[in-house]
């Protein structure tokens, strides 16, 4: 479902520049990440920031981590802004743009942990290219990953999640803490997304599993 376009949502955002960037950025801030938050604390990468709950959540946890949430959608990435303004975070940074050309903007052994929360599952066969855990995907994460980086997915859809599985294991990806129901018995460290609420609400199984490189 597309969002319907929000007016003057770019002119919103510009309230939030000190920590959202909507410019188109470049190869030029590969490898000077840590350089633009001012510190060597290790960097974690949201695929899909969506409205911001996960990451302003975890990165309220997690003060001594950089987190970057990378989204295409302006309208959602105000939201996100937001609550991390409210949360008065520095320790986030957000950015509109496209993950297809996430091996742009990082160099090698960049980033320590990827997540990948509910993202579109593009359920036809013809799209399995498109889904971000297809391997030309993960081949990119690979390179930005450091030694022995972790990706950590979660979706509500059980096809997804067997097809990634799949693809982690031709990719040469080491997988562990698989669950076909998260819920079921929620590690206290979980952080809900939006959509993991909803879904869970309407009774539907979380999947969820850590990937090594």
């Amino acid at each position: 479902m597309r969002l319907r376009k929000k007016p003057h949502t770019f002119e919103k955002l510009e309230n939030f520049s000190d920590f959202v960037t909507v410019k188109k950025i470049d190869s030029s801030y590969a490898g000077n990440w840590k350089k633009l938050f001012g510190n060597e604390n290790q960097i974690f990468v949201e695929l899909g920031t969506g409205k911001g709950d996960f990451i302003s959540q975890l990165a309220e946890k997690n003060p001594q981590i950089n987190f970057i949430g990378l989204e295409m959608e302006p309208t959602v990435i105000l939201a996100a802004a937001r609550k991390v303004q409210e949360k008065k975070l520095s320790n986030v940074k957000l950015f509109v743009f496209d993950i297809n050309n996430i091996e742009e903007i990082f160099s090698e052994n960049e980033i320590d942990r990827i997540y990948i929360n509910f993202c579109d599952p593009w359920s036809k066969k013809r799209h399995a290219k498109r889904r971000l855990t297809y391997i030309t995907f993960l081949q990119k994460y690979k390179k930005i990953l450091v030694p022995n980086g972790e990706i950590h997915f979660k979706t509500d859809n059980r096809g997804l999640f067997d097809f990634s599985l799949e693809q982690f294991e031709l990719a040469n990806f080491k997988v562990r803490d698989i669950s076909y129901d998260l819920h079921a018995n929620e590690p206290p460290e979980n952080i809900r997304t939006e959509y993991e609420n909803r879904f869970s609400a309407a009774g539907v199984p979380i999947n969820r599993c850590v990937v090594t490189v």
